[in-house]
């Protein structure tokens, strides 16, 4: 896909699982499995999906997957398959991790930020030394701080190197991150989660990370039960999908298994996916 200056590309980081229940809320098994089938230990598989931006003199990867300091235990509760690992998506495009200038994290929980250091001789460092890495100030502060709820959401070593390598650049609240990519924020599934528009005027993409994780997230009761503010997120939901479907944005999907992205539409039971773009 082009948009403006940039030409952009998903990047796939494998796969894992997590528990069903605990990704649709309030909604009831019956319904949330016609979309995303449960297996024994009921987990629905997800994908872990970044993206990459190419333009304006900079190479962007927004988030960056499971990462592969990940032990046995790891793999085995969340079933990781990393067979489509994030270095080997990235060389597809000829980019290696000293190309990339600049990472942006949606936030810091593990599947979206534990690709961001590497264990290299003994020594925990940023996978992409030569990158800025943008996180929300609010984000930051939390992920120092995690309550009981969302702790285990958090691995210190995913991005404690970041500040000690002088890499990381706290943002606070929205703004134009470079030339048509601008930030927004949610509250609703942890502080300062970072979403990412790009667009020329024309054409939007638009990155929801965990404020939609997949297709199936769309309606608007369909929340995920470890948002800390569901009503917040209920709110950003509203606000979104309507300007969403108002001017066509395309939608991109970062834990959905089979679909990319896609346009969204509104119906009189609500909002719901529509259809899958090809572009990608």
């Amino acid at each position: 896909m082009k948009i403006g200056a940039y030409d952009i590309y998903p990047i796939e980081t494998g796969t894992f699982k997590l528990d069903g229940g605990s990704m649709f809320g309030i909604i009831p098994k019956v319904l949330w499995e016609k979309t995303n089938k449960a297996d024994e230990l009921n987990r629905i598989k997800l994908a872990a999906r970044c993206l990459l931006i190419i333009g304006n003199g900079k190479v962007i990867l927004v988030d960056d997957g499971n990462g592969n300091k990940v032990t046995k235990k790891f793999i085995d509760i969340y079933a990781l398959d990393t067979t489509n690992n994030l270095y080997s998506s990235l060389k597809k495009f000829d980019v290696t991790p000293d190309d990339i200038t600049d990472v942006v994290l949606s936030h810091l929980h593990f599947d979206h930020a534990g690709g961001s250091t590497i264990i290299e001789n003994g020594v925990l460092k940023p996978a992409f030394p030569n990158a800025k890495y943008h996180v929300q100030k609010s984000q930051w502060e939390n992920a120092l701080n995690p309550t009981e709820r969302d702790r285990a959401s958090y691995i210190p070593q995913d991005y404690l190197p970041l500040k000690e390598y002088g890499l990381l650049n706290l943002i606070e609240g929205e703004t134009e991150l470079f030339s048509q990519i601008s930030i927004l924020v949610s509250n609703g599934h942890t502080p300062g989660l970072q979403l990412l528009k790009i667009s020329d005027g024309k054409q939007t993409l638009f990155y929801a990370a965990d404020l939609m994780p997949c297709t199936s997230h769309i309606p608007l009761p369909y929340i995920m039960g470890f948002d800390l503010n569901p009503l917040i997120t209920l709110a950003d939901k509203k606000r979104i999908l309507k300007q969403a479907v108002e001017e066509n944005w395309t939608i991109f999907f970062e834990h959905d298994p089979d679909v990319i992205a896609g346009k969204v539409k509104k119906t009189e039971k609500g909002y719901t996916f529509d259809s899958p773009i090809e572009s990608f």
